[in-house]
């Protein structure tokens, strides 16, 4: 007996094979950009396959978000280092 519900995987492929379109009508510096979105999918595709969601659309936007806010949270970091760097006098 086959499956029935295609892997998280595939439906990842599917969505970016469907987003080739607007991605072709991005600037090319866009489209680096924009291809770096959607590989946070396949980056984070396990845990976005144990969501669940009846709305395919949701693990990916989630994904998407969840590397946006890391990344955040790596630069806020840094910051927040540089700036106590810079506070403390040299000796």
């Amino acid at each position: 007996m086959g499956r029935t519900i295609p892997s998280w995987r595939m439906v990842v492929e599917g969505e970016v094979e469907r987003l080739k379109a607007f991605r072709d009508s991005l600037r090319l510096e866009d489209k680096v950009i924009f291809e770096d979105l959607l590989n946070q999918c396949k980056l984070y595709a396990s845990a976005a396959s144990a969501l669940a969601s009846p709305i395919k659309e949701m693990p990916l936007v989630i994904s998407m978000l969840f590397a946006h806010h890391k990344k955040l949270a790596e630069l806020e970091k840094l910051i927040q280092k540089d700036v106590e760097d810079k506070a403390v006098p040299p000796r």
